[in-house]
């Protein structure tokens, strides 16, 4: 069906359009000045740099360009020079994510930790972590953007070679301009209320974008010797909508199609849908479709329920 070949035309609207909003968020804080109006701006910035995070996660899978390399340059670009997050970093992480959705050690995205069972006896902060995992689950959305620039910046002090020095330089430019600006234009109270706000925008963003695919899904154990399909299949869920839920969760909310094929360009998606549902059917491995309010209602639920049945009880 052709579905695997590049989308040039789709992908050079879309990241004309919102480079265009990019540069026109920026114009509006300008325009604001030094008072507390550019505040109004800084959640308009926060979306804007998750959707540029949408087409630096296409780049990542060589969706967007027909060349690896090209994708790179378009993913240090997005990723490195106009919102500051290390797509060096990011690529590695989320392909092993893809690799191993929800496997426990090989999935980064969930790392070492399995779900505590009521025989466990974790740490003192680990235990309180677990007690409360439900009701913090949103509240730490807002430190997420903060952990992959910290996460980011890390992996490049651990390695040094060529390619490391171009992604550090443009993180320091990114940093540089932005910083510049917001302190230009400015007071320092003002400053540092904006930047908060705008990245606490960018990090919830993300946060309700990816949490909803794999949270409260089935966890694989290692070795597990699950066929491709199943594992991909099993462990991701579908959020329903029309085409604003596309564009606000930048494709995402077709997780299942895009883990059998995460290099299908993002507007392909959908008219692969509808085999992949008759597919999972026949061949029973399920498929996971909510709305996002459900999702998160699962979601909630399930480490409610993981915090009630696994917190150790003093002996």
């Amino acid at each position: 069906m052709g579905l695997l070949e590049r989308r040039a035309g789709y992908y050079r609207a879309k990241i004309t359009l919102t480079l265009a909003a990019y540069a026109g968020g920026w114009a509006l804080f300008v325009l604001a000045g030094n008072s507390w109006t550019a505040l109004a701006v800084a959640p308009l910035l926060g979306m804007i740099f998750t959707q540029l995070g949408f087409i630096g996660h296409d780049a990542g899978h060589n969706q967007v360009c027909s060349t690896r390399a090209r994708n790179r340059v378009l993913g240090l670009a997005v990723g490195n020079a106009l919102i500051g997050l290390s797509f060096g970093w990011w690529v590695p992480k989320h392909n092993a994510h893809h690799a191993h959705p929800n496997e426990i050690g090989r999935d980064p995205d969930i790392g070492e930790a399995a779900p505590l069972t009521p025989g466990d006896r974790p740490g003192p902060i680990a235990s309180w972590l677990a007690r409360w995992q439900a009701p913090l689950f949103f509240p730490l959305m807002l430190l997420r953007s903060s952990g992959m620039h910290v996460l980011g910046i890390k992996r490049l002090c651990q390695r040094r070679d060529h390619t490391c020095a171009t992604e550090a330089a443009l993180l320091l430019l990114h940093a540089a301009v932005y910083l510049t600006l917001v302190l230009t234009v400015l007071s320092p109270l003002k400053a540092l209320a904006f930047i908060a706000i705008q990245q606490a925008v960018f990090s919830v963003y993300l946060g309700i974008s990816f949490a909803p695919n794999h949270k409260a899904m089935p966890i694989i154990e290692p070795a597990t010797g699950a066929s491709f399909a199943r594992r991909q299949v099993t462990t991701a869920r579908n959020i329903t909508g029309g085409p604003l839920v596309t564009f606000m969760l930048g494709g995402l909310n077709r997780q299942i199609e895009h883990h059998l094929f995460p290099s299908m360009p993002r507007p392909n998606l959908p008219r692969v849908q509808a085999l992949v549902r008759d597919f999972c059917t026949t061949t029973n491995l399920g498929y996971s479709e909510e709305n996002i309010i459900e999702s998160f209602r699962q979601i909630i639920h399930h480490l409610s329920d993981t915090a009630t049945t696994a917190t150790p009880r003093p002996d």
